[in-house]
């Protein structure tokens, strides 16, 4: 009991840490964190309603555009976060009672926790269709939001010590990465989509998490092909796979990162 208790202390102190590191001391950093996926949504929304009429879903492109973009968010921000913890901490190491492990649960911690604030409150100020998040489904949205980022959590596991590892991987994994955002229906609902293509993108985790979230906000969304337990499956797989590598790692083991 004293072992977890230092440890909760630990994570407690580098969550501050990593506050103060990432958003500053002063109140900009933190509207930042708001203000960077509101532009985001503000301006793709902006580009799709010219090009057509009505969303695929409801009659506001902001909260349809929302709602695709913010359940991705949740794995895409944590991954990214996650990856560089060791990386960013490596001089408290030194220190016996902090471990490569406490700075990545730090970080998730506070990426959780920011990606909720901002989902609230961009949910909050993109629609008009305030009718909708009165009659938000709240449950499948929090289980579609925590899969998502334990998704994130497994990937920034394994990529700590891959990154470290294989530097090329690294590039190529941003690289491979950045077309993701356009195969998760973010923007394209794969409902739409013809038979072949609807069958390869379900092979996307994400596109699951987005359609579990869509269908929390719409409730006429009949989200066909979703598949919750598949989700979890792939979430057990990845934080399993992460922590694996994570512990395996000589590279940590050896502190030459």
């Amino acid at each position: 009991m004293y072992n977890l208790t230092q440890h909760l202390r630990v994570v407690a102190a580098l969550v501050i840490r990593e506050m103060q590191a990432r958003f500053g001391s002063k109140p900009g950093g933190y509207i930042w964190a708001i203000v960077d996926p509101l532009a985001h949504v503000a301006i793709m929304t902006t580009i799709f309603s010219t090009l057509a009429r009505v969303p695929a879903l409801g009659n506001d492109f902001t909260l349809f555009f929302a709602s695709g973009y913010l359940p991705f968010g949740f794995y895409q921000a944590m991954s990214s976060f996650i990856a560089g913890a060791v990386r960013s901490n490596k001089n408290l190491f030194s220190y016996p009672i902090v471990s490569p492990f406490d700075a990545a649960v730090a970080r998730y911690v506070l990426q959780f926790i920011t990606s909720v604030v901002v989902t609230v409150v961009v949910m909050l100020l993109c629609t008009n269709e305030g009718s909708r998040l009165h009659e938000l489904s709240l449950a499948p949205a929090v289980e579609a939001a925590a899969v998502a980022s334990l998704m994130g959590f497994g990937m920034g596991m394994a990529n700590i010590p891959l990154f470290a590892d294989y530097p090329l991987y690294e590039k190529v994994f941003i690289l491979v990465n950045r077309p993701l955002y356009l195969l998760s229906g973010v923007i394209i609902m794969p409902d739409s989509l013809p038979g072949p293509i609807f069958d390869a993108l379900m092979w996307n985790p994400l596109v699951h998490i987005v359609m579990w979230f869509r269908q929390a906000i719409y409730p006429e969304y009949a989200a066909t092909g979703l598949d919750k337990l598949y989700v979890l499956e792939c979430a057990s797989v990845m934080v399993t796979f992460g922590l694996c590598l994570f512990t395996a790692s000589r590279t940590l083991r050896e502190d030459r990162i």
